[in-house]
């Protein structure tokens, strides 16, 4: 550097080496490229961790990688364990604890990122290569969905790179070489993963693991206005359905979740004996027309509770299907008396369901005088406008039953300016009142509350129902997408003579919403937005093809469960199959893998480096020209010995033999000779054998070997 030249400042010259990354030295390159990978593993993880293990995990990274442009120092073993030591305290304070699912992944990632500052020796990267393995397979403790196998087969992929690139410490091999390498052996080896997926015998779900992170739900035991309004923002799967036979229109597609039947003047809760198991007796459901049988996949919703097609009953030809493994002792759904299917655990992982529906039914002509009690009660001191409308009303309407009350609340809506809005705006403590009779905006459960309280101050027994109303158009494998856009709140009211009648007063002033499956959707994002402005149908042909990618993926590889390897082997002749069947067939098809394995050693025994095959062929000839070559003699010396055998004679040979050196060992070195260059070498060594050294040659002495 000439006197009076500026010197770049630190940041600059970082910069600097990141673009001239082509030039970077070897274990510079493979040590970006780790800590580049570690980074990908970690990232899906990060909405997970706790705020500080990101920030740690993201400083060592790129504290590491600084040292790796730098060719700086790796810190002592003392710096690395005092970090380490406060990485612990702090997952002891975050987590509360130093087991269990998030304090493990806590302590994996931080680990990890570690032992990057310990990259000192080759035992050192097998070390993080894997816990780079394990920490990918952590990601199916919290989802198993196609993005995430993608992730994780692109991790795999790197990781396995990263592991080729250790094994070749000669050279400057490429990573496009590594990787190549990599997706070869991954793709040897995929018959056998393959094989092992169909036939290793499955004694729960496909990755079994506990679901207590994973579900999420559009649904609630409770209600508070508002809170379906939220879920419409949400366009995620609830379920998928799809029909044998009938299709029901869309104003039938009743999916029945939560019944409640309490309010406190704020929230609406279930009912005290709706909690309580109390089966529904065979005449309390009544069903006629023309079933519809269909097919629904849950997903996770975290309650304990199946929101299946209303009215599905208890009959064996029509109560809910649960194929094994799913079917254990522990899954056992009951109808109760509010027509709600409950099941005896939280739905915390995905469920496959065979069940038959009655569109047209009656249930509840016989009811506990406690349940009308519950549903005609009102809490004191809320909404006194509404009670007093309400009460004229009933005054005008004299001795009407209860179905002549329903449809003047329905005309009453229909003719005033109620309008249906996802942003209502919030309501205070008397939130009837001021949407009933001031503000008149609202979503389902506004029409709907608004609806059962009418009704209950008019003397008529009145509950709130919520689930999921209507479904998309069916996909390519026939299935209807139910999201959780799709979450309405609807009400029933008791008759005397016809029992609980379903009445949705949304469909009032939105019919739309009922009879289309139209629900109110909120505005886009800043890309969909973009897309939707190039092409409106463009995102929507998108996350459905989408969409029907990752429902292929979980029927055909997350519902891969016992029973369908059990058809697979009656499918082969196998008459009652059981579980030492699916072991005895493993056992044959890793025997005669292993089998072909051996045979095919014994066949390529011989195989080895294009480089080594080449080595033995020109030992042999030189030995024949009295040239005294050694397995470990480079092509170089073994260029010197020959002239120091046959002189100006041998010159073209010794001149191919530092040809061959320079190809093999100078940067950039190829993975093959030139082409040509062995017969060209041949012919020189087939003109010198049996010509007398040259002149002033000395003859090669033979040494002893050792």
């Amino acid at each position: 550097m000439t006197a009076g030249a500026a010197v770049p400042p630190p940041a600059q010259a970082l910069r600097e080496r990141l673009l001239a990354w082509r030039q970077w030295p070897r274990e510079t390159r493979d040590t970006m490229f780790q800590l580049a990978l570690i980074g990908w593993i970690v990232l899906p993880h990060l909405e997970r961790l706790p705020a500080w293990c990101g920030l740690l995990t993201a400083a060592v990274l790129v504290w590491r990688a600084q040292l790796a442009l730098s060719n700086g120092t790796l810190p002592g073993r003392w710096q690395v364990g005092a970090v380490l030591v406060v990485a612990v305290a702090l997952t002891a304070w975050t987590e509360r604890t130093l087991l269990g699912k998030e304090a493990g992944v806590t302590l994996l990632v931080v680990l990890m990122a570690l032992k990057t500052l310990e990259l000192r020796a080759r035992r050192d990267a097998m070390v993080v290569f894997f816990l780079g393995f394990f920490l990918v397979l952590t990601h199916c403790l919290y989802s198993q969905s196609l993005l995430t196998a993608l992730a994780m087969l692109i991790s795999t992929w790197g990781l396995l790179t990263a592991l080729v690139l250790a094994n070749m410490p000669v050279g400057r091999p490429t990573l496009k070489r590594a990787g190549a390498v990599a997706a070869r052996s991954a793709l040897l080896g995929l018959p056998l993963m393959a094989a092992l997926f169909v036939l290793f015998p499955r004694f729960g779900p496909l990755w079994g693991l506990p679901q207590d992170s994973g579900g999420r739900t559009g649904l609630s035991g409770t209600l508070r206005l508002g809170g379906v309004a939220e879920l419409a923002n949400d366009d995620s799967i609830a379920l998928r359905i799809r029909f044998d036979g009938v299709v029901p229109p869309p104003e039938a597609l009743y999916f029945r979740g939560p019944v409640l039947s309490r309010f406190d003047g704020l929230e609406w809760l279930p009912s005290v004996s709706g909690s309580r198991r109390h089966a529904l007796r065979a005449t309390d459901l009544r069903t006629g027309g023309t079933p519809v049988a269909y097919e629904m996949v849950l997903e996770p919703i975290r309650l304990p509770l199946l929101p299946l097609l209303e009215a599905t009953p208890a009959d064996p030809g029509s109560a809910p299907q649960l194929p094994p493994p799913q079917r254990a002792q522990d899954w056992q759904p009951w109808l109760g008396r509010d027509l709600q299917w409950h099941t005896d655990r939280l739905v915390g992982e995905r469920l496959r369901i065979r069940a038959q529906a009655w569109p047209r039914f009656s249930h509840g002509q016989q009811v506990d005088p406690n349940e009308l009690g519950a549903a005609l009660s009102l809490p004191q001191g809320f909404n006194p406008r509404t009670l007093a409308w309400a009460h004229r009303m009933r005054e005008q309407l004299g001795n009407a039953d209860a179905r002549t009350v329903a449809a003047a609340l329905a005309a009453h809506i229909r003719q005033s300016e109620y309008v249906y809005t996802l942003q209502p705006g919030a309501y205070g403590s008397d939130a009837i009142d001021e949407f009933w009779l001031d503000r008149r905006q609202g979503f389902c459960e506004h029409f709907a509350s608004a609806f059962v309280v009418v009704m209950r101050a008019m003397g008529v027994p009145a509950r709130l129902v919520t689930g999921f109303q209507g479904a998309e158009p069916p996909d390519a494998d026939g299935f209807r997408i139910v999201r959780q856009s799709h979450a309405h709140a609807w009400a029933e009211y008791w008759d005397p003579g016809a029992g609980w009648i379903r009445a949705d007063p949304t469909s009032a002033v939105a019919p739309e919403r009922v009879r289309a499956s139209r629900p109110l959707q909120p505005p886009p994002g800043l890309v969909a937005g973009a897309i939707n402005s190039v092409s409106p149908a463009l995102a929507g042909q998108i996350r459905r093809a989408w969409e029907l990618l990752d429902s292929r993926w979980n029927l055909w590889v997350m519902g891969y469960s016992r029973s369908r390897q059990f058809s697979l082997l009656q499918s082969l002749g196998v008459a009652e199959p059981d579980w030492t069947d699916l072991a005895r067939a493993l056992a044959a098809l890793l025997a005669t893998v292993a089998s072909a394995g051996a045979l095919w050693a014994w066949h390529d025994r011989r195989r080895q480096d294009p480089w080594q095959r080449l080595r033995q062929r020109l030992g042999d000839r030189l030995q024949a020209i009295g040239v005294d070559a050694r397995p470990h003699h480079p092509p170089r010396q073994l260029a010197a010995l020959v002239r120091q055998r046959h002189g100006a004679a041998g010159e073209r040979l010794a001149q191919a033999l530092e040809s061959l050196d320079r190809q093999r060992y100078a940067p950039g070195g190829t993975r093959l000779p030139a082409r040509g260059w062995w017969p060209a070498a041949a012919r020189e060594a087939d003109r010198l054998r049996g010509r007398a050294p040259g002149p002033g040659a000395a003859a090669a002495r033979p040494t002893t070997a050792g």
